[in-house]
């Protein structure tokens, strides 16, 4: 449920909504814009006639929320979450890239590709340092000693950085060196770590599922928020369907309809959505085009030697192709890289 304050509301009468808010047993999101106050009520609204508020002086109208997901709403908050990380600016007009390997395999190798994506106009530098992995016996990253050689790139190159986090108790370790937390598909609906990332201050890289629907998506982000952390990105990095030529179907749809669902900001993973790196140019293009605000691209100089996902990793130059595409479209598009 929200509650919308008519342009000519005085500070008076919306104290006077936001201690009735209080009294039901309720909480209070305010969200200002341009002409309207919008007020969110968290917490069991179905018991709530929309008279409650209706009546009360100021108040322009009450309007119900058919979605289970609230704060990530965009009627709940109708202007775009914009997220700071240092001196990037995630949710805005400029296009944010994030680059790097799948996997941290070594210092030198990590230092060899952060050199080569801030070169190609990169602003966040991406790796796994814990690897979830379809087979136990799969290299599964090098875990703090990762964690370490990512806190030095970013000394080295300026970059902020971005690493996965797999459960709850690690959240602590990986949040003491990375400035975004990512959870990864697998996790998308690990209620435990959704709330264990909510409780510290970092921003959050929530991926799609495998099999997830927009709207499981939206409520993994409200088990985020839900816990005090409002900084959420989403990221649509391909589903399971019955096509196997690609690693995953890239849902394009889902760009344009998450940027109309929430206004939280919205990142494509071409890399994972396509697991080819021919296709990886041309759908990082399209979800551009349809609307994302970023954009997480895998790179390798050895792609054949990567320890994890090879086939779908750009070489340095192949990536600064991309990027030099993208300048292009976006300026074409009216946003900026």
């Amino acid at each position: 449920m929200i509650v919308v304050m008519k342009p000519t509301a005085t500070e008076e009468e919306l104290q006077r909504v936001l201690e009735r808010v209080d009294a039901l047993g309720l909480e209070a999101h305010l969200s200002s814009g341009e002409s309207h106050t919008i007020i969110g009520l968290i917490g069991d609204t179905g018991r709530i006639s929309r008279n409650a508020f209706e009546v009360m002086p100021g108040v322009e109208r009450v309007v119900r929320i058919a979605e289970p997901f609230k704060l990530a709403n965009r009627e709940f908050h109708p202007k775009d979450t914009i997220i700071q990380v240092g001196d990037v600016t995630i949710g805005g007009d400029q296009i944010v890239i994030m680059a790097g390997p799948c996997s941290v395999e070594s210092r030198s190798q990590l230092l060899e590709i952060a050199h080569a994506v801030k070169e190609a106009g990169a602003h966040i530098l991406r790796g796994g340092a814990f690897k979830p992995r379809s087979s136990p016996y799969s290299f599964q990253g090098l875990g703090e000693e990762g964690l370490k050689y990512l806190a030095e790139a970013r000394e080295i190159y300026g970059m902020p950085i971005i690493t996965e986090v797999m459960a709850p108790e690690e959240v602590d370790l990986v949040a003491s060196y990375a400035d975004i937390l990512q959870i990864g598909a697998r996790n998308m609906q690990n209620y435990r770590l959704l709330q264990a990332v909510g409780k510290q201050d970092k921003p959050v890289f929530l991926k799609r599922g495998l099999s997830g629907t927009l709207q499981e998506l939206l409520m993994s982000a409200e088990y985020v928020m839900a816990n005090g952390n409002p900084n959420v990105m989403v990221v649509e990095r391909g589903i399971r369907t019955y096509e196997t030529y690609t690693r995953n179907t890239f849902d394009i749809n889902a760009i344009p309809a998450l940027k109309q669902l929430t206004h939280l900001p919205v990142i494509g993973d071409p890399s994972h959505g396509t697991g080819k790196w021919r296709l990886v140019a041309p759908v990082a293009k399209a979800a551009i085009a349809a609307g994302a605000d970023g954009l997480m691209i895998e790179v390798h100089p050895r792609p054949a030697e990567a320890f994890s996902d090879g086939a779908q990793s750009l070489k340095p130059k192949r990536f600064q192709a991309l990027m030099d595409d993208l300048r292009i479209l976006t300026a074409a598009l009216g946003r900026s890289l």
